[in-house]
């Protein structure tokens, strides 16, 4: 795979991210919490289904068997999948995003930390620059509270994520002998995710409608883009991945702006501005070396 298709995927992954905000608005009585569980267990049921059908019990033994690896990687996505379903239940939606755009930064901190890799400076200067898009078209509404503590685990557990997806990734280029199946620690953190929030969800409220939109959210809105961006991983870094994850935040601005007629505010849109500027600025002079497949 070339950078540029990965790219291109990894645009996509954030597309079908960003469609959580309006298929909500679609909802009639699930409940956050509600939502949270029946979108972790779709998504389990969803890929489990796939590699039981793909290749039989074969497909289920990293599940049965998990390495460290697998659970360390689980464990981030389950923190992502319950983390901003709680901050966003208890704070304003702006102050949870405020705090999500801290992702990239942390990303390059742990990633030069743990595994030297070098922060280029139109890396740093992208960074801080989506940062502050990020922060000028949700600040003004955002206030400090607890909502923001639970709020950091979102980027402090991506960070993470793409920390091990790197190391994996670094490691399976030396040798396959120690490879380990991350796409089934999206399915394991959801299963974490899902019985974590069971409790809270119950008695459940869902209408039939409901649980065909939450349907959608736990396949095509969770399941397959987290899949995917796991085999991005070995093709773009980890402070790539989390900068093009702020396509999330536009994108959502966008599906209601288009389809709920939620025009978005001058600041948002100025602030929109400055991530894609970031995002380009990072992409524009990088090597025709970095172009070729692998």
């Amino acid at each position: 795979m070339t950078h540029r298709r990965a790219l291109l995927l990894m645009v996509l992954v954030t597309l079908l991210w960003s469609s959580a905000g309006i298929v909500s608005r679609q909802l009639q009585s699930a409940r956050p919490f509600e939502v949270t569980f029946w979108r972790s267990a779709f998504t389990v049921l969803a890929l489990l289904l796939w590699w039981g059908v793909r290749e039989g019990r074969a497909g289920l033994a990293p599940m049965r068997h998990p390495s460290p690896m697998l659970w360390a990687s689980a464990a981030c996505w389950a923190v992502m999948f319950t983390a901003f379903m709680v901050a966003v239940s208890i704070s304003p939606v702006a102050q949870v995003l405020v705090v999500m755009s801290l992702g990239p930064l942390i990303t390059a901190l742990l990633a030069w930390l743990l595994l030297r890799q070098p922060i280029a400076r139109r890396t740093g200067v992208a960074v801080a620059l989506a940062g502050f898009g990020v922060a000028w078209m949700f600040g003004a509404e955002a206030r400090p509270g607890v909502g923001a503590l639970v709020a950091l685990a979102v980027p402090l557990a991506a960070a993470v994520n793409w920390i091990v997806l790197q190391r994996q990734a670094r490691s399976l280029a030396h040798s396959q002998a120690d490879s380990v199946s991350l796409p089934h620690a999206v399915a394991l953190g959801g299963l974490i995710s899902a019985a974590l929030t069971l409790p809270l969800a119950w008695p459940f409220a869902a209408a039939p409608a409901d649980l065909l939109w939450l349907a959608y959210l736990g396949v095509f809105q969770l399941g397959l883009p987290c899949v995917l961006v796991v085999h991005l991983s070995k093709v773009l870094s980890a402070t790539e991945l989390a900068l093009l994850a702020q396509l999330e935040l536009l994108f959502g601005v966008a599906w209601v702006w288009w389809l709920a007629g939620e025009r978005p505010s001058a600041s948002t849109l100025t602030g929109g501005c400055l991530v894609l500027f970031a995002l380009f600025l990072n992409e524009l002079r990088r090597p025709r070396a970095q172009e070729t497949p692998r």
